[in-house]
């Protein structure tokens, strides 16, 4: 039967471009952005951030009391690949920010460092100090358009099963199977069939093509005739996408 759904939802577009995101700042009134060295988006809705201890951020928070202050958290996903544009998705999740205790800030760490094991947070106690951001509203924007998710989903919202594997298939694609871009690129309208196209992003409902014309960039999404499970039926809905099911087997592309 088809797909009736083309792509995640709202909420797990955001945990996806979360846990891809390599660059986040934290926006706070009065002060001057400051550069957050590891986020995580946990399940429970709010976000741990890391910043330089001496931070005004960090001083500001610390004087704020237990309500906290308020704050934006950007996050930036880039595509792995290099691309004119690289900039993917941008999240914004506003809330408040508030002080981890001391005696807290190394127990917390390891509970981060189990789903999410950056270098950063040896840091932490040290030159970095872990906060809280508490998430009243969260916001993705894209090529297509800006789409805001209340709390509740994106407590109940999972990143994309593939999530972590992304990167490294869109290289895969890019720089080994020009081929079956190219066959993928035949379901472009003839519009954009003249720029360069490449791989911009794979889940297990579809893929998205940048093309990169003389007119700008544009995405478009291709969706699979059905969700996929795991690695093996991608491998088989992108070359099935390609027209060529059967190519090489099973194997992955």
């Amino acid at each position: 039967m088809p797909n009736t759904t083309v792509a995640p939802s709202t909420a797990e577009r955001i945990r996806s471009a979360c846990a891809h995101a390599e660059q986040s700042v934290l926006a706070m009134p009065g002060i001057d952005p400051t550069t957050v060295s590891v986020h995580h988006l946990r399940q429970c809705g709010d976000a741990v951030i890391a910043v330089p201890t001496k931070s005004m951020a960090a001083v500001l928070t610390g004087n704020s009391g237990d309500g906290g202050a308020p704050a934006v958290l950007e996050l930036t996903d880039h595509s792995p690949l290099t691309l004119r544009e690289p900039v993917r998705a941008l999240v914004w999740l506003r809330g408040w920010v508030r002080s981890v205790p001391a005696q807290a800030q190394r127990a917390l760490a390891s509970e981060v460092a189990k789903d999410n094991p950056h270098p950063a947070l040896l840091d932490v106690g040290h030159t970095a100090t872990l906060l809280r951001v508490v998430i009243n509203s969260a916001v993705v924007a894209d090529t297509v358009g800006a789409e805001s998710v209340c709390v509740d989903d994106l407590r109940l919202a999972e990143p994309d099963p593939f999530c972590a594997l992304e990167s490294a298939w869109l290289l895969h694609m890019d720089a080994d199977h020009a081929d079956v871009v190219s066959q993928l690129a035949r379901h472009l309208p003839p519009s954009l069939r003249r720029g360069s196209v490449h791989p911009l992003a794979i889940d297990r409902f579809g893929l998205t093509l940048r093309i990169e014309g003389l007119d700008g960039d544009h995405d478009f999404r291709l969706p699979f005739s059905a969700p996929v499970e795991d690695i093996e039926s991608l491998s088989r809905a992108v070359r099935t996408l390609a027209g060529c099911p059967f190519r090489n087997g099973l194997r992955r592309i």
